[in-house]
């Protein structure tokens, strides 16, 4: 302050310029303040919307109810709900148990391009030498994008790809997987990145994995005949009204064969029960070398069988019956090196043509499977080893 000669104080002009550049200074700060402030709450909000949609993930995936849903909904939600360009699932599946099953179950896997699978835990990418029981699971592997390494994980990657996360699928530290994501955006999987959140989401897919290839697996069995390891009544008895309605909607011929083993009694009272079941397996065998994936086959109980034949009018089921009969026929079943039997299936053949399959599923299917039977009874009453495709009185 300076004294004026009136006797009054004035501000010093320093020190005026100090408090504006203060104020100046504050009004900056607290400027930065509330950006800093407005870009926290939106960040907040982003997070918030991110884990809402990551719970709603959650609970879609918990409650699928079958293999095609969930590897369906972990493939298209997935990169939504994330904003990545690509993410592929990879399925360690020894001995092609899993594909072996789920093809028997009808899965389509040209459906989910996306889904791979491997044999050898090494095929996964993650470091595991010298792993033990104790040794802490895998961590997952974060970094830049480099196709040499990373083309059997995004078999089907979009172009620019610059960043990518293996991110090992888990339950009780055995490794069942890797799900893999990817992004154009160089920052976004970078190895100094935390994990917590994508091994968080990892195992939930992992528990849910296991959960639904387990309950498929249960379901493959209730569908399955134990001895010779096709399909079982149950399973025929479903497909066979499954087929009855697509046939009808998509127009084509669908056919019915009803085999049975010719004097089966005899030979389980030559070679024993054993030797009987070994029969059944072989024959099951020579029947499904001669039929289409799309085909079915099941064994209705004891000695009969019966196939579904898709897409397929009379007189082409007649064919590959006949084909069917003939390969069991012209060669012996080999029991032990030296003891081979001979066996003949007698079969009856029905089909449904477009326009047949009106009317109530289950009464058409019941009414197709008798005129199969009685064929086959033609067939075992003319002589037996032999096919018949036309109704007795025609």
């Amino acid at each position: 302050m300076t004294q004026t000669a009136t006797g009054k104080f004035a501000p010093n002009m320093d020190q005026a310029a100090h408090d504006a550049e203060l104020v100046d200074k504050l009004a900056t700060e607290n400027q930065a303040l509330r950006a800093r402030m407005a870009y926290l709450l939106e960040q907040a909000e982003r997070n918030h919307s991110i884990m809402t949609r990551h719970q709603a993930f959650d609970l879609n995936i918990v409650s699928a109810g079958n293999f095609p849903e969930l590897v369906g909904t972990i493939l298209s939600v997935l990169p939504v709900i994330s904003e990545l360009d690509a993410v592929t699932l990879t399925l360690l599946d020894e001995g092609a148990d899993i594909r072996t099953v789920m093809l028997k179950l009808d899965v389509v896997f040209a459906d989910f391009p996306d889904l791979i699978f491997v044999e050898a835990l090494e095929a996964l990418g993650f470091e595991l030498a010298e792993r033990t029981t104790t040794s802490p699971p895998p961590k997952p592997l974060l970094g830049m994008f480099d196709a040499q390494r990373h083309g059997a994980a995004f078999p089907n990657a979009p172009a620019g790809l610059q960043s990518v996360a293996l991110v090992p699928l888990l339950r009780n530290k055995r490794i069942i997987g890797s799900l893999n994501l990817a992004s154009r955006d160089p920052t976004r999987f970078t190895p100094s990145l935390g994990t917590d959140f994508v091994e968080h989401m990892a195992s939930i897919v992992a528990i849910c994995l296991e959960n639904v290839i387990s309950n498929e697996m249960l379901k493959y069995i209730g569908l399955t005949d134990s001895l010779t390891g096709v399909y079982n009544r149950r399973y025929i008895d479903r497909r066979l009204l499954e087929e009855i309605a697509r046939a009808r909607r998509q127009a084509y011929p669908i056919s019915f064969m009803y085999i049975d083993v010719d004097h089966f009694k005899r030979v389980n009272d030559t070679v024993g029960h054993g030797g009987g079941d070994e029969v059944l397996r072989e024959v099951a065998t020579r029947i499904k070398n001669e039929l289409r994936t799309s085909d079915a086959l099941a064994r209705f109980g004891g000695e009969e069988f019966v196939v579904l034949l898709i897409d397929a009018p009379l007189d082409s089921a007649a064919f590959v019956a006949e084909r069917i009969r003939a390969g069991i026929a012209n060669t012996m079943i080999a029991l032990t090196p030296e003891l081979q039997v001979s066996v003949t299936v007698s079969i009856g053949v029905a089909a449904l043509h477009p326009g047949e399959a009106e009317g109530d599923p289950a009464a058409i299917a019941r009414a197709w499977v008798a005129a199969a039977d009685l064929r086959l009874y033609a067939a075992k009453e003319a002589g037996r080893n032999r096919v018949v495709s036309t109704a007795p009185a025609e």
